[in-house]
């Protein structure tokens, strides 16, 4: 069993490597990327900076524009940052989905590891899929690679320096975000 989960470990770390090599490959290294990601860097500092300076005092309605105009080109460049990511992000979900499939026929029906807490009742078909028994704690091969898959590629993207970043995840604006309200007063 602790072969079983070193192994999914393992398989994990390199499916991450292998994401974020196919993403520098057909994003990361691109001059459009690139220069998105400058504009995006640049335009979150600038409306940083108009935010501080104008403290909490929003009185003047062309600074209040201002803002706006602000916010709206920078949705507009992370929304465009976002589409540029997305053909990458439909070859690695393709990829992985077969990868995945693949992996689930050799681990199907064992017992990879045992989890110190039964998992709530809807997460319970995913932690237990395809094994025998009703003891809960019993793990599956798709809840640990899921699991690990998740946590490791955030870190390898940390890692390499590939990861949004602070300024832009804080002020958000990505494609999937909320819409903008339209009719602000």
């Amino acid at each position: 069993m602790i072969y079983d989960t070193l192994l999914i470990i393992f398989i994990s770390v390199c499916t991450a490597l292998l994401a974020e090599g196919l993403t520098w490959i057909l994003v990361y290294r691109t001059e459009k990327y690139q220069k998105l990601k400058a504009e995006v860097e640049r335009q979150s500092r600038r409306l940083e900076k108009s935010r501080e300076t104008s403290g909490g005092d929003m009185a003047g309605r062309a600074n209040k524009k201002k803002l706006e105009r602000q916010e709206e080109r920078l949705k507009t460049n992370n929304r465009d940052l976002s589409l540029v990511k997305m053909k990458s992000m439909m070859v690695i979900g393709f990829t992985f989905t077969a990868l995945l499939g693949m992996l689930n026929t050799i681990f199907d029906g064992r017992i990879v590891a045992k989890l110190p807490f039964e998992p709530i009742p809807w997460i319970q078909g995913l932690s237990h899929r395809n094994l025998p028994g009703t003891d809960y704690t019993d793990c599956s091969f798709i809840f640990l690679y899921i699991l690990s898959t998740m946590s490791i590629r955030q870190n390898i993207q940390k890692l390499l320096g590939l990861a949004p970043s602070r300024a832009v995840n804080k002020l958000g604006g990505g494609f999937l975000s909320a819409p903008p309200e339209l009719g602000k007063k």
